[in-house]
């Protein structure tokens, strides 16, 4: 993976823009709605950077390709927001994000990561189950959880094809 480290505050439109050009993969599925979804507010990214919750990954340059936003839902480090510049996909820098959250939960007494993403899209639900992800159902669904996917439904997202996931942490 490439080098990674907390975000700083002027590089949260760059965190944007990254997450904007994570979608374009969506449009070539058909799910356009997604790909047109704005990223994450600049408030909401200020508040977690200054928590030090944005962790990116970054080039020989020292610019990010790839960042991941944590919270905190139910007791567990929720990943927020995963999203890796399309030219820098499929070289493991998300799983190494991924890697670090788990690592960040651990040392903060946390038992698990857990995140809300499609069953269906192959780089979304079947990825996470690559990395140590399973699929929660019924009551181990948490009403964080719950209230998370309730709210993503609200925003149009199919909740059929909706699934909340956990990852215990070492």
């Amino acid at each position: 993976m490439t080098r990674s480290r907390t975000a700083r505050a002027d590089e949260l439109t760059e965190v944007q823009r990254i997450e904007v050009a994570s979608g374009a993969p969506f449009r070539e599925i058909g799910m356009t709605d997604v790909a047109d979804m704005p990223p994450l507010p600049l408030d909401v990214l200020a508040a977690a950077q200054r928590d030090g919750r944005v962790r990116v990954a970054v080039d020989g340059a020292d610019r990010p390709v790839a960042f991941a936003v944590l919270d905190l839902v139910d007791g567990c480090a929720h990943v927020q927001q995963l999203s890796v510049d399309p030219a820098y996909a499929r070289r493991g820098i998300g799983r190494g994000l991924l890697d670090e959250a788990a690592g960040w939960a651990a040392g903060a007494g946390l038992p698990a990561l857990t995140l809300t993403t499609f069953r269906s899209v192959p780089w979304n639900g079947p990825y996470y189950a690559r990395c140590g992800f399973r699929e929660l159902t019924g009551v181990e669904v948490t009403p964080g959880l719950a209230g998370l996917l309730a709210t993503e439904a609200a925003l149009g997202l199919d909740p059929a094809d909706r699934v909340a996931m956990r990852r215990p942490v070492d």
